[in-house]
């Protein structure tokens, strides 16, 4: 079955018990913007999940601006939300999929399956005139169990190697003018990883908020992953290479790990190579 799922798919089981929604919007602007637009408005009884809360740990000198939450936080938060093993659960923002997708990628690595993402965000379903509400849901207690798959992930020492050996293919999801180092409005060092290529998260929307066919990103891949080598994803803070990981599992590829901390940690070691261009 695809990741995705679209806007009236999700209106049709809002009131269904084993279907649980969750509210990804999120601006790294303003961090709590994300939760007013919620208390405005959201899908009816969706709970919302803040990128910096819920998402994400607490920074420190290495690890990047977005961290691997700690499980038995996320774990707590699930739970509260009524996430079970058996629950599908459907995420949504209005940022064109980037914080669900690293919500999607986060119960993947948590070891839930039945995780999906929704076409069109927020914006789209409302105008459709579906169900919203101004209603913040009750918790809902549920036990879970989770089987973590550290193997898709990435360390730091692994990127190292992969660029001394050339033996796997980085691949860099922020857009074209910060992966060539032209422009950086967010982390203090500009460029990229030395051997990184880049395809640029963006590219797998056909407009705003509407991910492609399964066919057009497969050929957004096709000639990169002809060697077959192994492939690490990362992005500026781990957020939108997650958009990348579902559109390449989308398009069948095998799923490749993410580098969490991604280019906010690599700069953090000052003995790091960097490139630009």
């Amino acid at each position: 079955m695809s990741n995705l799922v679209s806007p009236e798919w999700v209106n049709n089981k809002i009131r269904d018990k084993n279907t649980i929604v969750i509210d990804c919007r999120f601006s790294l602007a303003d961090p709590e913007m994300g939760y007013r637009l919620y208390e405005e408005d959201h899908i009816e009884g969706a709970f919302y999940a803040d990128l910096e809360k819920h998402l994400s740990g607490p920074l420190t000198t290495h690890g990047g601006r977005h961290p691997l939450p700690s499980v038995n936080i996320l774990s707590q938060f699930l739970s509260d939300c009524g996430v079970d093993n058996e629950k599908i659960v459907v995420a949504y923002d209005d940022q064109s999929g980037t914080m669900a997708a690293r919500f999607w990628w986060l119960m993947k690595y948590m070891g839930l399956k039945k995780v999906y993402v929704m076409q069109g965000g927020y914006t789209h379903y409302k105008e459709k005139g579906y169900a919203v509400s101004s209603k913040v849901p009750d918790k809902i207690s549920s036990e879970i169990k989770f089987d973590i798959n550290t193997n898709m992930i990435s360390t730091r020492d692994e990127v190292v190697n992969a660029v001394q050996q050339k033996d796997k293919l980085l691949i860099d999801a922020r857009e074209s003018k910060r992966f060539k180092g032209e422009t950086e409005p967010i982390d203090p060092v500009a460029g990229h990883i030395p051997t990184a290529v880049n395809v640029s998260w963006d590219k797998h929307f056909s407009k705003t908020g509407w991910w492609k066919d399964k066919n057009e990103l497969r050929q957004l891949y096709k000639e990169l992953l002809m060697n077959n080598k192994k492939t690490i994803v990362y992005c500026g803070s781990g957020v939108t290479a997650c958009v990348n990981i579902l559109a390449m599992d989308e398009a069948g590829f095998e799923w490749p790990l993410l580098y969490a901390g991604s280019w906010s940690d690599w700069i953090s070691y000052t003995d790091h190579e960097v490139e630009k261009g």
